[in-house]
């Protein structure tokens, strides 16, 4: 969790880093510049989400087995995450690509983030064999782990000449993977968030309830098939289009379930708001509904084809990133810290600051990028288009506003992310 942490606060560096190009084109041209920040800032991220995906899981399992999980194999599989992340940093740094998107790094550095994955497969089976009567978050953990490590071998199918020398087939499998790679982390985040939820109410009934395990499957579905709609536009058959639409719509269920419940929300965050865990689920339930509503509408193939490829679309993974993911990950680490806030008054001031800083940052950076998406989808659907650059020309204002909101995230996130990590080791410190 330590280490997802620290690759959010490089992340930050980067998108901030990043986002002045979008302003000023020379920005760090002769000596990184964008070609190189954009993927070291996904990146980033992404370990951030994967990696602390991996410390739920650990954390979660911990917790519910009360023994300690601490072996050779969970340091092999640390170290060679640190392997992976070093070699890839150095790969961004010297221009040494040859990936694909999302994943631009050179293949080799993907083995070890593979054999990392499956160590957590064989660690998290020894482990949970021995558990009776799973709760809905201990198949989610699971069928997050192993869809992810499926999807993540079949992200690089495109290395075997027969894939990659066929085009169609090559992007349908690369735009195909991005969804369901979301969806395979989505499923761990999703498990954790329930486990939170049981340890906040400090009962098990949220786990085992008819309602969880139907959500369960019905995201396992979405997993499995909602990639669909990520290729409309490429010429592929027609059914694989009327899956992925059919398989998208059904998040209406999703969308109407937490509507229907909003007043059961309402009269739960009165009696847990005090916990800083359970605010950071609350933030996310807010922006899963929010996200939701835009992928249901992007799914729509008329919406669609205006919103591919534009802003629109970085507006929706921003959303999901750190709306959903960022926040279900904070609310994971100040529990698994025991971060109970027993602290002095000024550093739950800061909290407390950050975590309204974060949301009203996270609007106006949704919202900036929502915009320059609507004017860009404009564009490139006219008849009478103007040139490229004069079309960027004309988002400037939308780039300039997202940009400080980017910076307003940055530093709720740091503030937040410092004040776990001091914690930490000084709770550890205390300890030895």
């Amino acid at each position: 969790m330590i280490t997802a942490l620290s690759m959010l606060l490089l992340g930050l560096c980067f998108g901030i880093l990043a986002s002045v190009s979008y302003l000023l084109p020379e920005f760090l041209k002769t000596n990184i510049g964008f070609t190189s920040l954009r993927p070291l800032h996904v990146s980033s991220t992404l370990f951030w989400i994967i990696i602390g995906a991996t410390g739920c899981v650990y954390s979660g399992l911990q917790m519910y087995t009360k023994k300690t999980l601490m072996n050779k194999s969970t340091i092999i599989q640390w170290g060679l995450w640190i392997i992976a992340i070093i070699g890839i940093f150095y790969s961004y740094f010297i221009h040494d690509f040859g990936g694909r998107e999302y994943w631009e790094f050179n293949p080799i550095w993907a083995l070890p983030i593979a054999l990392a994955w499956i160590i957590l497969l064989v660690n998290f089976i020894n482990i949970s064999v021995k558990i009776k009567d799973w709760p809905v978050y201990i198949w989610m953990w699971l069928t997050g782990i192993i869809f992810f490590l499926f999807t993540f071998i079949e992200n690089y199918l495109w290395v075997f000449p027969y894939f990659r020398e066929h085009f169609i087939t090559d992007m349908t499998i690369q735009w195909k993977v991005n969804g369901s790679l979301v969806g395979s982390w989505n499923q761990i985040l999703y498990g954790t968030a329930f486990f939170l939820m049981d340890r906040i109410e400090n009962n098990k009934t949220v786990g085992r309830s008819k309602l969880a395990f139907a959500m369960f499957f019905l995201g396992l579905v979405n997993l499995m098939f909602n990639w669909g709609h990520h290729i409309y536009t490429l010429p592929t058959a027609n059914y694989i289009r009327f899956i992925g639409y059919a398989v998208s719509m059904t998040e209406w269920v999703f969308f109407i379930r937490i509507i229907y419940t909003w007043k059961q929300s309402v009269s739960s965050i009165q009696k847990y708001y005090h916990l800083y865990s359970y605010k950071f689920i609350m933030a996310a339930d807010l922006w899963v509904f929010i996200n939701m509503g835009q992928a249901i509408l992007m799914s729509i193939p008329a919406i669609n084809i205006y919103t591919h490829g534009t802003h629109i679309t970085v507006a929706h993974a921003m959303g999901t990133t750190i709306g959903i993911n960022s926040m279900i990950l904070f609310a994971a680490c100040f529990e698994f810290f025991g971060f109970k806030g027993e602290q002095s008054k000024s550093i739950a001031k800061q909290i407390n600051i950050s975590f309204w800083l974060l949301q009203f940052s996270l609007v106006i950076f949704w919202l900036s990028l929502n915009m320059a998406g609507i004017k860009k989808s404009i564009w490139q659907m006219s008849q009478h288009q103007s040139s490229y650059s004069k079309m960027m020309e004309t988002l400037h204002p939308y780039f300039a506003t997202f940009f400080i909101a980017g910076i307003g995230i940055m530093l709720a996130f740091s503030i937040l992310a410092f004040i776990l990590i001091k914690y930490f080791v000084v709770k550890n410190r205390s300890k030895n």
